[in-house]
C-alpha cells in the first residue's frame, strides 16, 4: 500500500513539473513570435521607405 501512494505521489510531481515546463515553453514561444512579428514589421517599414 505504501509503494502505491509513493508512485501516485511521484506521478503527480512529474505531471506538475511537465505542466510547469509546458507553461514556460508556451510563454517563451509567445515572446518569440511577438519579437519575430516586430522584426518583420520593421523590415516592411524599411522596404516601404525605400520605395517612396
Amino acid at each position: 500500500m505504501k509503494t502505491h501512494n509513493m508512485s501516485q505521489h511521484r506521478l503527480k510531481r512529474i505531471g506538475t513539473l511537465g505542466l510547469v515546463v509546458l507553461i514556460f515553453a508556451s510563454a517563451l514561444g509567445c515572446n518569440t513570435a511577438q519579437g519575430f512579428s516586430k522584426d518583420m514589421e520593421k523590415a516592411g517599414q524599411k522596404i516601404q521607405q525605400g520605395t517612396d
